[in-house]
C-alpha cells in the first residue's frame, strides 16, 4: 500500500476500519511531493538514524528509509499501527516504537538503536504538542538536524524579529539553540482529512555555541520569560515584579548599563540584547 496514494489509503483505513481522531491532530500527507521534499530537505543518508514522530499512515517514514541507515518511528496511537505496518512491509530498516515522544528519553533511545549512526529528526509533528515536543527535541542535545512540519502561525514565530507581533519567548529561546531556516509551506489539500491550517516544513540546526556570549544563560532565560509574561509592561516593571531580588531602580540600572531603555518592552529586544542584559542584571544584584 503507498500511503500517500489517496486511493490507496482510503481503501486500507477502511480494511483497518481506522477513523481520524481530531483530538490526537491526525492528518496523513497525500501528495507524495511532500513528504519527498522534506526527506531530501532532512540530511538522511546511509550513514544516517532518523528519528520519526508521529509516521501517520507512513508517508514521510517509505521516504526516509529509502535515504538513511535506519528509521525509527515513534507512534502513538495503537489503532493507526496496523495501518503503518502494512505501508512499511517489506522494509527492513525501519522500526517502529508504540510510545509517547514526550515521554521517551531520547537520548537512551539514540543510544540503544542508532548503532553509531548519526541521529537527525525528522518529522511531521502532532500540532497540539508541537512547542513542547521541540523542546524536548532540542534540549535533548542528541540530534544534528532537526526537519519539522509544523503548523505554518509557529513557525513563523520561529522566524519572527524584534518587534513584530509573531516574536516572543519561544523564538528566542529557538534561536539560542538553533539556526533556522523556513523551507516550504504545505497546503490543506496535500492531507486526509485536509486541516484548516496551513503548514510549513522548517530546518533547525543546532549550534555548537551560543550565537552570543552571556555569563548566565539560565538569568537570561529568566529575563526573557519576565518580559513576555508582561508584554504591555515596560522592562524595567517587568523584570522588578518577576526577580524578587531587583528593585525597579536596580532594573532600571541594569537595563542602562547594557544601553537598553528601561522604558523598553521585551519584544523590542535581540537575543543579543537580552544575553547583555541578563550580564548587567547579576552585576546590579551583586552589588547594589
Amino acid at each position: 500500500m503507498n500511503p500517500a496514494n489517496a486511493s490507496e489509503l482510503r481503501a486500507a483505513l477502511q480494511r483497518h476500519g481506522f477513523r481520524f481522531s481530531k483530538s490526537k491532530g491526525q492528518n496523513f500527507l497525500i501528495d507524495p511531493s511532500v513528504p519527498r521534499r522534506i526527506a531530501e530537505a532532512s540530511g538522511a543518508d546511509v550513514g544516517s538514524f532518523a528519528l520519526e514522530i508521529g509516521p501517520g499512515a507512513g508517508s514521510l517514514t517509505v521516504e526516509l528509509a529509502a535515504r538513511a541507515a535506519k528509521v525509527c518511528a515513534v507512534e502513538l496511537d495503537a489503532s493507526v499501527l496496523p495501518l503503518l505496518h502494512e505501508s512499511l512491509e517489506g522494509l527492513e530498516n525501519v522500526e517502529v516504537v508504540n510510545a509517547d515522544a514526550l515521554k521517551l528519553d531520547l537520548c537512551k533511545l539514540i543510544s540503544e538503536r542508532a548503532g553509531g549512526l548519526s541521529p537527525l529528526v525528522c518529522a511531521n509533528l502532532p500540532y497540539s504538542i508541537t512547542s513542547p515536543l521541540l523542546a524536548k527535541i532540542i534540549d535533548s542535545g542528541c540530534f544534528r538536524l532537526i526537519t519539522v512540519m509544523i503548523q505554518r502561525e509557529v513557525a513563523q514565530r520561529l522566524c519572527a524579529k524584534p518587534g513584530t507581533p509573531d516574536y516572543g519567548a519561544f523564538t528566542i529561546y529557538v534561536n539560542w539553540h538553533c539556526r533556522i531556516e523556513r523551507l516550504f509551506d504545505v497546503p490543506p489539500g496535500c492531507f486526509m482529512p485536509q486541516p484548516k491550517v496551513t503548514s510549513s516544513v522548517v530546518r533547525l540546526t543546532p549550534l555548537a555555541a551560543p550565537p552570543c556570549e552571556c555569563a548566565d544563560a539560565e538569568l537570561m532565560f529568566r529575563c526573557v520569560r519576565a518580559s513576555f509574561s508582561q508584554r504591555r509592561k515596560t522592562l524595567q516593571n517587568a523584570l522588578s515584579n518577576a526577580l524578587p531580588s531587583l528593585s525597579r531602580e536596580l532594573a532600571a540600572a541594569a537595563c542602562e548599563a547594557a544601553g537598553i531603555s528601561p522604558m523598553a518592552r521585551g519584544e523590542t529586544l535581540s537575543v543579543a540584547d537580552f544575553a547583555r542584559l541578563a550580564d548587567n542584571v547579576a552585576v546590579v544584584t551583586k552589588n547594589p
